[in-house]
C-alpha cells in the first residue's frame, strides 16, 4: 500500500467522543442505524444524502444535500472527517435491471467521484459497503472472501466497480479504504415499496394473512440473513480494526432456507405461516450464507438470533403492515416476485 502522508495506514480507531464521522446514504435503512450508533457513541456525525431529512435526523447530526454523480456536488458536500462511511446508492437488483445506466451513474461512479473528492483530506478510514452479490451464484459454502467474483445483475457489477474504485485508490494513492459485503439484511425502517429481503416481505404477507409468495425452491435457496444492528457493529468494527485494502463479509455465518425461514416466522407470531412457491424462476434458488472467520478475527459477534430479530420486527410492525411492493426481475420484462438482491 502506498502512504499519501497523512498517516493513513493501518491505524486502529476508537470511535468514541471527538470523533468526526461523515456517512453518506444516512438517512437509507442502514445509514439511520449506523447514524444511531454513532451518535450513542459521542462521535460527531455529518449526513450526506440526496433525500433532505425533514427534521427527522437525531439531534445535533448534520446534514449536506448531494447527488454522488455531480464531482462538483460531492465536493461541496464534504466536510472534514476521521471516518467516513460510504453507504449511498442504488440497493435495488431490480432497478438496476429496469435502469442499468442510474444504477452504475450512482453506485460505480458515485464511489469513484468521492473517493476522488477524499483524496487528501486526511480521512483515517473510509468504509465501503459492497454487496455479496458482488459473488455471483455461489460456487462453494460458505463464502469466502476469496470466492470468486461472478456478478449476474447491473446492480451486482456496479457494487463490484466500486470495490475496483476503493482498491485502486488504496494503492495508487493510500486512501484507508476497507470494504464489507453484506448478505441478506433485515430489520426495522426497511421500505416495503424498495426493500426486496425475504425476512420483512415474509413478514408483511404473512401478518396480513397472507400466504407466502416464495419464489424458487423453497429448499434449496438458503439466505444468510443479518439483523441491520449487527450489521452495523461489523461497519464500526471495520472502520475500527480493519486492514487497509481488505474486504469483510458482513453476515451472521448461518444459513437458513426460505422453508425454514417461513416455518420460524409461523412458530414467533404463534399463527401457522402459509406458503406458495413458484418454482418457474430458479435463478437464485442457491444456497447463500457467508464465511465470517476474517470479521470474527477483529472482534465482530453478530448478537442478535433470527428468532428474535423476527420477533421484535412483528411486534413493530403490527398488524396488518404495508404490503411489500418490490418484484424480482433478473431480466427485463420478466415475471416478478419475491427478492432480487442479496
Amino acid at each position: 500500500m502506498t502512504d499519501n502522508g497523512n498517516g493513513n495506514g493501518n491505524d486502529n480507531l476508537d470511535i468514541g467522543p471527538g470523533t468526526r464521522t461523515l456517512v453518506t446514504g444516512g438517512r437509507g435503512f442502514v445509514g439511520s442505524h449506523l447514524v444511531d450508533d454513532l451518535v450513542a457513541r459521542g462521535a460527531t456525525v455529518t449526513v450526506l444524502d440526496v433525500t433532505a431529512p425533514d427534521g427527522t435526523l437525531p439531534a445535533g447530526v448534520g446534514y449536506r444535500p448531494v447527488d454522488l454523480r455531480d464531482p462538483a456536488s460531492v465536493r461541496a458536500a464534504l466536510v472534514p472527517a476521521d471516518v467516513v462511511f460510504h453507504l449511498a446508492g442504488n440497493a435495488s437488483g431490480t432497478i438496476s435491471v429496469d435502469h442499468p445506466r442510474f444504477d452504475f451513474e450512482t453506485n460505480a461512479e458515485g464511489t469513484f467521484n468521492l473517493f476522488e473528492a477524499l483524496l487528501d483530506t486526511g480521512v483515517r478510514r473510509v468504509v465501503y459497503l459492497s454487496s455479496a452479490m458482488v459473488y455471483g451464484r455461489p460456487q462453494t459454502h460458505p463464502i469466502a472472501e476469496t470466492h470468486p467474483l461472478n456478478p449476474f445483475l447491473p446492480y451486482a457489477a456496479s457494487k463490484l466497480s466500486g470495490e475496483h474504485v476503493a482498491a485502486s485508490m488504496v494503492e495508487s494513492y493510500g486512501l484507508p479504504a476497507v470494504v464489507g459485503r453484506a448478505f441478506t439484511i433485515y430489520g426495522p425502517r426497511e421500505d416495503p415499496r424498495r426493500a426486496g429481503g425475504e425476512v420483512s416481505q415474509y413478514l408483511r404477507w404473512h401478518l396480513n394473512g397472507l400466504p407466502i409468495p416464495v419464489v424458487g425452491d423453497p429448499d434449496a435457496k438458503t439466505r444468510d440473513f443479518s439483523h441491520v444492528g449487527d450489521l452495523v457493529a461489523g461497519l464500526v468494527r471495520m472502520a475500527e480494526r480493519g486492514a487497509v485494502g481488505e474486504c469483510y463479509n458482513l453476515g451472521s455465518g448461518t444459513e437458513t432456507s426460505m422453508r425454514e425461514l417461513v416455518t420460524l416466522i409461523g412458530d414467533v407470531t404463534g399463527t401457522p405461516a402459509r406458503m406458495e412457491c413458484d418454482l418457474s424462476t430458479l435463478e437464485d434458488s442457491y444456497r447463500h450464507v457467508a464465511d465470517v472467520s476474517r470479521l470474527r478475527a477483529l472482534g465482530h459477534r453478530p448478537r442478535v438470533p433470527l428468532a428474535e430479530g423476527i420477533a421484535a420486527l412483528a411486534a413493530l410492525l403490527g398488524a396488518r403492515p404495508e404490503l411489500p411492493a418490490v418484484p424480482t426481475v433478473f431480466q427485463r420484462d420478466t415475471p416478478a416476485g419475491a427478492s432480487a438482491a442479496a
